[in-house]
């Protein structure tokens, strides 16, 4: 078990980073960035790839911390929150943090302490804001051994937190790549472990917003909870490692190979997102021409699963009118019509199978 804390106040560690097998990584994982960047730019509206790949985010973010949904229950989440099972509801809160944070940090231009517990308040819906009493451990989930135990005491987790505040806001002191310095907060942040629940989700959330406030992405659609959740045991074992013996290069390495593989794996997504846009666009201008418009597109590809009501919002139509597009939609193929309850929703099928059928990614 480690108790001892002292790593955190020698924090940024004072070892070279920059060895050749981390700037090798460096150099691969800003090319994949830099791609994903340039192709999420080519889609018509950001707020397609933020809500579509949120949500595939906020499910394997919160698999990780043994909240389980479907993509079935987290989509109709979306439609039915108040229906929802305990779990879709907490993976569409997620999504939910997710967005809140990356607008703050697009209107701030700075990713904040109280930005921090903002995501925090909404992942675990109350304001207990940082750690005030002893008694949190991190546990082998397998075992129940008590693995590591982070600072108990409240001042110290304020103290700690405003030194990652800084941290993260001021490139000056510390000339390192933002990929390596994002590794380093990550690491940091889980290690404080500032919050009595919800310290996984919020860190994986800040790993995405600090890319985006560092100008890597414009908007946030790399998510490394897959690359987490498929290489779990490793990403624990290499925390631990850091704690206990400083084996920095291992875990910088792990996640700049996460940051590259992931990046490969969404320009996939969004290659295959804006090819199946284009084939809609065209099918349904030439079938249904007097009901076409880009907005109609956008919806179907914002929301995989769609309502009346969201039609209505997006378009500026009735409900009737809203009601008669999605069931022609539906007869004509575009979309699969189910019902909850009393309710209709329509199910854009093919998006669906591009988000279920992502490969696994290797760990190299």
């Amino acid at each position: 078990m480690s108790t001892n804390i002292d790593f955190l106040y020698r924090f940024p560690p004072d070892v070279d980073l920059e060895t050749k097998p981390v700037l090798k990584a460096v150099a691969v994982a800003h090319r994949y960035l830099a791609e994903l960047k340039g192709l999420a730019l080519t889609i018509p509206n950001e707020a397609i790839l933020i809500n579509t790949l949120s949500l595939q985010e906020a499910k394997d973010s919160s698999e990780i911390e043994n909240i389980v949904t479907t993509h079935d229950e987290l989509f109709k989440a979306d439609l039915f929150m108040e229906t929802s099972s305990p779990a879709a509801k907490e993976a569409a809160l997620y999504a939910q943090a997710l967005r809140e944070g990356f607008m703050r940090v697009k209107e701030s231009g700075l990713l904040t302490n109280n930005q921090i517990l903002e995501i925090q308040q909404i992942l675990e819906q109350n304001r207990a804001g940082f750690r005030k009493l002893p008694g949190t451990e991190l546990k082998n989930h397998a075992t129940g051994e008590v693995v590591y135990t982070p600072p108990q005491d409240h001042q110290q987790v304020v103290e700690l937190m405003s030194v990652l505040e800084h941290f993260i806001n001021q490139d000056a002191e510390e000339d390192c790549d933002p990929l390596i310095k994002m590794a380093l907060i990550h690491f940091q942040f889980e290690s404080i472990h500032p919050f009595y629940d919800g310290n996984g989700r919020t860190g994986r959330i800040v790993n995405i917003l600090y890319l985006v406030f560092k100008g890597l992405l414009n908007i946030p659609v790399l998510y490394l909870s897959r690359y987490v959740i498929q290489h779990k045991i490793e990403y624990y074992r290499l925390l631990q490692a850091v704690r206990d013996d400083g084996v920095w290069e291992e875990w910088v390495l792990f996640m700049l190979r996460g940051v590259a593989a992931t990046s490969r794996q969404t320009i996939t997504i969004i290659q295959e997102i804006k090819g199946l846009m284009m084939e809609t666009k065209h099918r349904l201008r030439n079938e249904y021409p007097k009901i076409y418009s880009q907005d109609l597109i956008n919806n179907l590809f914002r929301h995989p699963y769609t309502k009346i009501a969201y039609i209505v919002e997006d378009l500026g139509v009735t409900r009737i009118t809203a009601a008669r597009y999605l069931d022609r939609l539906s007869e004509g193929g575009f979309l699969e019509k189910q019902k909850q309850g009393r309710d209709n929703y329509y199910i854009n099928k093919p998006l669906v199978e591009i988000l279920l059928n992502i490969p696994r990614m290797p760990l190299g």
